[in-house]
């Protein structure tokens, strides 16, 4: 799904389980992926079934992207029954057994740095892995982005951090179409049209594939 070089950008947007949809779609051509995650909390699963379940989704989602391109991750850990789950190590660990490696590791601030947060972190894992790609020795992103930009959705990555993700898709990556697979409202499809690329979306919560679908974000945001 690429437009023509004078078109809009394209935005398409899937009502279905991400799973099973990217194992029947295979490699997106053209494409990096930028998404996050659903949380225990959010797929109704014992912790020990999430566990493997998010396993699996991390090398689909690295199996989704050409081995040239890149998966980037936007990932924040959690707490449960007093000890912490470093979502950043099951990236890297998945990713590695989908054959790729890490090309960064970002942290992207949640709350002011120095605030003290009770029961959940302040800052948020941002992580790209590759099959083939190299890490360029300069890297336009800090390695800690202090403001993630306006939330469209509490559970959304913020426009500014997702912008990082997607311009280093885009410039780095040569990306001409950005995969979200866990889409939610739209956050990560809309700063990829508005930074001129095709965008392709899967959600499995109805109201939320139609959200992902009129989801606009301005410039002046970006």
């Amino acid at each position: 799904m690429v437009g023509g070089m004078n078109s809009a950008p394209l935005r398409e947007v899937h009502c279905a389980d991400a799973i099973p949809w990217m194992a029947a779609r295979g490699k997106i051509v053209g494409a990096c992926a930028v998404t996050s995650l659903p949380d225990v909390s959010e797929v109704g699963q014992a912790l020990p079934v999430w566990r493997e379940w998010f396993l699996g989704a991390v090398r689909r989602v690295v199996d989704a992207v050409p081995d040239e391109g890149a998966a980037i991750f936007f990932q924040s850990d959690i707490k449960r029954d007093g000890a912490w789950i470093d979502k950043s190590a099951m990236v890297v660990r998945a990713a590695e057994e989908a054959g790729a490696h890490v090309l960064f590791h970002k942290i992207v601030c949640r709350r002011p740095p120095g605030m003290l947060t009770a029961g959940r972190p302040g800052f948020t894992h941002l992580i790209a892995v590759s099959r083939a790609m190299k890490c360029p020795d300069v890297l336009p992103i800090p390695d800690v982005i202090v403001d993630a930009g306006p939330q469209k959705w509490v559970r959304a990555m913020g426009v500014r951090a997702a912008a990082h993700a997607v311009r280093f898709a885009q410039e780095q990556a040569g990306a001409r179409v950005i995969f979200d697979p866990f889409c939610g409202v739209g956050t990560v499809l809309a700063v990829a049209n508005a930074l001129g690329l095709d965008a392709l979306g899967v959600e499995q919560a109805r109201k939320r594939a139609e959200q992902a679908r009129a989801l606009a974000v301005r410039a002046d945001e970006l």
